[in-house]
């Protein structure tokens, strides 16, 4: 399935397996950038993925050595209006949030430079993995224009001292520093970044699905909650996810010694 902006074919999606999507960003001439035309056709396909339980991993990719540049700097100057900003904006961060609210993991497959709103949606994605020749950076303050919106997910996904550091510096950093400070899984050769991210999807796919998907939503729940909240609700999960078949058939497959059929329920 292809996504195309007049003659140019700006999304890619390519199925694996049946089960795990490939979302490509295909506008490395640009960047890979987010315009608001991109951002309305993510968050569209994003809402249709999430009802789609045969999918059960969602990947970005990028053409290009551009993971992604961020915003559109040619559409922000050209729309010279506050309104148009409100609508950027607004539908950027409604992103971030379909991606986290998504039932399905989603993984980063970073190869090349992901800045500004691409560094948003690397920190944004539940997991990532990138090749050792990735770059990260929030370099927003260098053009004049904090990077107000991609600190939301940068400061959730690493300590405050760094990302204060990357915010206030717009200092990019490399894939192994990246690794280091949590904002990334794993570095791996570029030749091996497919592999290696179809493997842990694979991974993923074939555990069972409902539980996933209570697990991600419990994750994101808990995470702002004080210690005596995070876990009354953290404990109220465990019973309901003891109600499922899956838990009840992973419970007896272990004290079997033997593999679990999913029932996904």
């Amino acid at each position: 399935m292809e996504k195309s902006l007049g003659k140019k074919v700006f999304i890619i999606e390519h199925l694996i397996n049946e089960n795990i999507l490939i979302l490509t960003l295909n506008s490395p001439e640009n960047g890979n950038t987010l315009s608001l035309n991109k951002l309305n056709y993510l968050i569209e396909r994003i809402e249709n993925i999430s009802k789609d339980k045969k999918i059960r991993v969602l990947v970005f990719s990028s053409s290009g050595n551009i993971f992604c540049a961020g915003h559109d700097l040619k559409e922000i100057i050209k729309n010279d209006n506050e309104s148009f900003y409100n609508e950027l904006f607004k539908k950027c961060s409604e992103l971030m949030l379909k991606i986290t609210s998504l039932p399905q993991p989603v993984i980063a497959e970073v190869n090349g430079y992901a800045s500004a709103a691409g560094c948003q949606l690397v920190a944004t994605c539940d997991l990532a993995i990138a090749s050792k020749n990735s770059y990260f950076s929030t370099p927003g303050i260098k053009i004049g224009l904090f990077c107000s919106t991609p600190m939301v997910a940068l400061t959730r996904s690493i300590n405050s001292k760094k990302s204060m550091q990357m915010l206030l510096t717009g200092e990019t950093i490399k894939s192994k520093e990246a690794l280091e400070i949590g904002l990334i899984n794993e570095v791996v050769d570029e030749k091996k970044l497919r592999d290696t991210v179809i493997q842990l999807s694979k991974k993923i796919a074939s555990l069972p699905r409902g539980v996933l998907e209570l697990g991600k939503k419990t994750f994101y729940s808990q995470y702002n909650l004080t210690l005596s909240d995070a876990y009354k609700l953290t404990s109220q999960v465990m019973v309901e996810n003891l109600s499922k078949k899956d838990s009840i058939e992973g419970i007896n497959a272990f004290i079997q010694k033997r593999k679990a059929n999913w029932f996904d329920d």
